[in-house]
């Protein structure tokens, strides 16, 4: 903040100052001076681009901002943006910029706790804010840039918990740069080497240009550096469309001509499953308001049974224990034997039973070696005792995090992430191929990441914003099912820039096409976190209103499986494909269902056949 005030325009001058004015206008005048203030420099210009928004939020990149035509300070429009949950709702613009010179950064702004500021300057970032304006604002600061520092990066953003903030008329004022003309588009472009999941692409050079974007049917998806790249995550026996543009700091060529390249077949893991299968938590350790369903009772609709929960002895022993619910707690509950029996009998129907770790209260973090040999002993033997299909890692609150610095999903630095990784690949190397391997992430974990991946860049975000997106990366060839938990969660922004609500279709529409579609994490275009295998994905919602926050009814359930595999009854949200062999549906849970009679797997049933 700034420690002096701003002089305001009005008031009459000290009559010393007026004398002087006076006396400086004269002389100025008679030397044919045009202004009585110093000008900026010849080379001196503003570099923002739209910074009045008046063509929208062409140049900006924004987690949560919008074009309004009112309240505007100049001309017809201004930003909106309102922060949300983690999100300060930040609109940003890089820019070209002229080493160890200086430069004025300035704007209007309406609202509370509105900042103001550049980064990447290659000396001292800077920012200014102001607590309150109820009117509009001028918010401004200086910095130099260092000696070798070509881009910088200029932001404003509000506050978590705050309001909707409104900016205008935002300038960087300094020298500028030629920039010269975007390059041409590449020409050449040929598919290579092609897998189940990937495309090798190669193009010819173009004069002038930095680098390039390559775009899969339509869709930015990553950069390159050079003249070749190779695309991943892709669906076996799928077409792809694919182009390539030339980017240099005058701007991005056209696209160049496309190519068409189909991968070939692939098959994932063995695991028994229905082409489409219905999964639920069976409460097996406690008791709540839904009551104890022995696993006799359990319908044949069922083909996923996670039992809840094995949970730890402490947060980071390791150490899994599965104790089933006490008979003073749970009155109807079987023997151990019959127990046993009933899971052999869903077994021999052809359903998978699975020990599920962690839930709410099973805060695991793996922070050593050490913990994470034990997590394999005591996860086996479980699996053992009760003769198991496999797991389910329901990790939730701080099991998971990054630490500062790791900010590379595919590979992982923090501890308790690969720890987890080599746990869960030594327990699928120990069982086999028909090994079931599942995660029940929520959104914070997995689709947040498109915004947002731990501390961030610049340090100060919730480290576990898409924590579990580097587990999912490193088992994606093992892992037979993801269902996120589509309740219980925030707004969060989709493909669409656009943020979505959970208690409605939408919101499993636009969550599940990012994880079908793949998605650049944190807005990196160069880091795109790959799109799964249909046959690899669930969509979870609650089995009623008493079981979570996001319950939507059968028509909604519905509407979303409707567009997700055949395209139709969309609503408002384009989805970037048709996937008709979308897994199923998850839902918390078995025993919710069972207490609202049934309705859950009665509409996936009839949905489904």
């Amino acid at each position: 903040m700034e420690r002096t005030a701003h002089r305001g325009p009005g008031g009459p001058l000290p009559l010393r100052r007026r004398l002087l004015a006076v006396c400086t206008t004269v002389a100025l005048a008679l030397s044919g001076l045009a202004a009585l203030a110093p000008a900026a420099g010849a080379a001196d210009a503003d570099l923002v681009r739209n910074g009045g928004f008046e063509t929208g939020l062409d140049g900006w990149t924004c987690t949560a901002g919008a074009v309004v035509t009112s309240p505007v300070r100049t001309g017809g429009s201004a930003l909106r943006a309102t922060p949300a949950g983690s999100d300060y709702a930040q609109c940003s613009q890089t820019l070209t910029v002229r080493p160890d010179s200086a430069y004025t950064l300035a704007g209007y702004v309406r609202g509370s706790y509105v900042y103001l500021g550049a980064s990447g300057t290659g000396t001292t970032d800077v920012s200014t804010w102001t607590q309150s304006a109820p009117d509009w604002q001028r918010l401004s600061t200086t910095f130099r840039t260092g000696p070798s520092t070509t881009r910088v990066t200029v932001y404003t953003h509000g506050w978590y918990g705050t309001g909707a903030y409104y900016a205008d008329d935002l300038s960087l004022v300094g020298p500028g740069v030629d920039a010269g003309q975007p390059p041409a588009a590449p020409t050449g472009l040929t598919a290579g080497t092609v897998s189940s999941s990937t495309v090798g692409l190669s193009w010819s050079p173009v004069s002038g240009a930095t680098g390039y974007a390559v775009y899969r049917d339509g869709t930015k998806v990553q950069t390159a550096g050079g003249t070749s790249a190779t695309v991943g995550g892709l669906t076996p026996s799928t077409a792809y469309a694919f182009q390539v543009t030339a980017t240099n700091d005058a701007g991005e060529s056209a696209k160049s001509a496309t190519v068409t390249a189909t991968t070939s077949a692939g098959s994932g893991p063995s695991t028994g499953l229905p082409a489409h299968a219905l999964v639920g938590y069976l409460h097996a350790s406690f008791a709540n308001g839904s009551g104890y369903t022995r696993m006799a009772d359990v319908p044949d609709s069922w083909d996923v049974i996670d039992l809840a929960f094995g949970e730890p002895t402490s947060t980071t022993s390791g150490d899994i224990r599965f104790t089933r619910c006490p008979v003073t707690e749970c009155p109807t509950v079987e023997s151990d034997a019959d127990f046993k029996a009933a899971i052999k009998a869903k077994q021999a129907a052809g359903k998978k039973v699975l020990i599920s770790i962690g839930g709410q209260n099973g805060q695991v973090q793996l922070t050593t070696a050490a913990a994470r040999d034990t997590f394999v002993a005591s996860v086996s033997k479980i699996i053992d005792t009760y003769g198991l299909d496999g797991l389910d890692i329901d990790f939730e609150g701080h099991s998971l995090s990054l630490d500062a610095g790791d900010t590379n999903f595919k590979s992982p630095t923090t501890p308790v992430i690969v720890n987890l990784i080599s746990a869960l690949k030594t327990l699928k190397a120990k069982y086999g191929s028909r090994f079931v391997l599942t995660m029940a992430p929520e959104t914070f974990f997995v689709q947040l990441g498109y915004q947002y991946y731990g501390t961030g860049k610049w340090g100060g975000q919730d480290p576990r914003a898409g924590a579990y997106l580097p587990v999912i990366y490193a088992l994606r060839d093992d892992l037979t099912l993801l269902h996120v938990q589509d309740y219980n969660s925030g707004p969060i922004m989709g493909l669409d820039n656009q943020y979505h609500s959970m208690g409605g279709a939408d919101f499993h529409i636009a969550m599940t096409d990012m994880l079908l579609t793949g998605f650049p994490v944190a807005g990196d275009a160069g880091n795109v976190f790959p799109p799964l295998r249909p046959d690899q994905v669930a969509i979870g919602m609650p089995a009623s209103v008493n079981a979570g926050n996001g319950y939507v009814s059968p028509a909604e359930a519905d509407k979303a499986l409707d567009c997700l595999t055949k395209r139709t009854n969309c609503g408002s949200y384009a989805t970037h494909g048709t996937w008709p062999g979308l897994r199923g549906l998850m839902t918390w849970s078995v025993n919710w269902d069972r207490f609202a009679g049934w309705e859950f797997q009665r509409n996936f049933d009839g949905y489904f056949g």
